[in-house]
């Protein structure tokens, strides 16, 4: 909204600094302090609110050092993040613009869906809160919205450079030719990025049009799977890693940092061209949303770090990894996700291993093991003494980690 009053004012007034609200970078700067002013002023007396409303987290005795004294906390606290995410968002992003639009929808989304689960185990006193088939049924529906959407819509194009030999005619005929000419108009594509594969590229419809030329016309099918199993799977990592005092808001604020890198270099013409990675007209616009995520994320650390003064609940953490999965597609980073949320993967992972020996073994032994004294990882390194502060920081660690890793691999070919 402030973006398009400052646009009015410069055009018919030309008031003096309303063309900053043009640059891009401004935009976000302005985004993450304003997001972090409002985590951190407002989320305050959010927490004071949920304290009178007596929103505190039920703790199950699971023998984990500190765990009672966690009783009571606040919860639901994720509304501090979608809060201080989208009011920065409203003021400053080009609000008609497609991924903007997405990205609001998906946080509207996934938000609801958590806080009601969050509502029915606070307030109808269901430990178990929304049933896991409704969850996975949300998740499923926005991925199928995100799909259709990235595939079918006008806006989302992408841009390939010229070929050598025309780039070369053309600077011929002009040297000083802006870079824009020297790619191809936008279009259509199911492309994606992929390391360690030539020019990291690759297209999803080659998965079919090997059988038939003629079936690549149903290459969205493809892609709209792949949204949906990016977008269930990232949730649910998120909400695993949300199990100790400043992890799920810490190691996420890494990885979108990372996806806001993406995002600015593969929607500008200039960068994109120079690093040599897919041209996306338009997608640097959600470097505004991830701005002011970024900054609701550290803001909400300030009352969610160790002790944790309010938990973010399936509110947030469902949230946090609908916001990612999609960032990551609508960038085609998706095929980074292993990498750059291996956090979450390695916490995903660990309940699924342990799940699946238990029922192994007490069908074939008669008694269940496990292979890590509890799951998700975190509460194994709890269980075996660390205190949760240290493995809080070793985790944020291997996240930056995670991420400088996932930068390099585009240039791994």
């Amino acid at each position: 909204m402030l973006y398009y009053l400052f646009e009015y004012l410069e055009q018919q007034f030309q008031f003096p600094g309303a063309s900053l609200f043009g640059f891009l970078t401004f935009r976000a700067a302005v985004a993450i302090i304003l997001s972090l002013l409002i985590s951190t002023i407002y989320g305050k007396r959010i927490i004071r609110f949920l304290r009178k409303k007596q929103v505190g987290e039920t703790i199950r005795d699971l023998g984990l050092e500190g765990q009672v004294e966690k009783a009571g906390t606040p919860t639901m606290g994720g509304i501090i993040i979608i809060l201080a995410t989208l009011i920065p968002v409203l003021l400053l992003a080009k609000l008609e613009n497609i991924y903007v639009i997405l990205l609001i929808i998906t946080t509207l989304w996934m938000g609801t869906i958590g806080f009601i689960d969050d509502y029915i185990k606070k307030f109808k006193n269901d430990k178990e809160g929304l049933k896991g088939k409704f969850k996975v049924l949300g998740q499923v529906g926005l991925g199928l919205i995100v799909g259709l959407t990235l595939y079918f819509h006008d806006d989302v194009t992408i841009k390939e450079e010229l070929p050598i030999q025309e780039q070369r005619a053309l600077l011929a005929e002009n040297p000083n030719l802006p870079e824009a000419q020297l790619f191809d108009v936008a279009k259509k594509s199911t492309k994606t990025t992929i390391p360690f594969v030539k020019n990291n590229e690759f297209d999803y419809s080659d998965l079919i049009t090997w059988i038939n030329p003629d079936l690549e016309e149903y290459a969205w099918i493809i892609f709209i799977l792949v949204a949906i199993t990016i977008v269930t799977a990232v949730s649910n990592g998120a909400n695993l890693t949300d199990g100790i005092d400043g992890l799920a808001a810490g190691t996420s604020a890494i990885v979108v940092l990372t996806l806001g890198i993406f995002a600015w270099v593969s929607g500008n013409i200039i960068f994109s061209k120079y690093l040599d990675i897919m041209y996306i007209p338009q997608v640097e616009e959600i470097t505004i949303y991830i701005a002011a995520f970024v900054g609701a994320l550290i803001g909400f650390l300030w009352y969610n770090a160790y002790p944790a003064q309010v938990f973010m609940g399936d509110t947030g953490s469902l949230t946090i990894g609908g916001i990612i999965a999609v960032i990551a597609i609508a960038v085609r980073k998706e095929w980074l996700i292993p990498v750059l949320c291996g956090i979450f993967l390695a916490e995903n992972l660990s309940v699924m291993m342990q799940v699946s020996y238990f029922k192994y073994t007490r069908k074939k032994y008669g008694e269940g093991k496990r292979i890590f004294k509890m799951s998700p990882l975190h509460h194994h390194y709890q269980k075996s003494g660390y205190h949760e502060s240290k493995i809080v920081t070793r985790f944020w660690i291997i996240g930056i980690l995670l991420a400088i890793i996932s930068i390099v691999t585009l240039k791994i070919r």
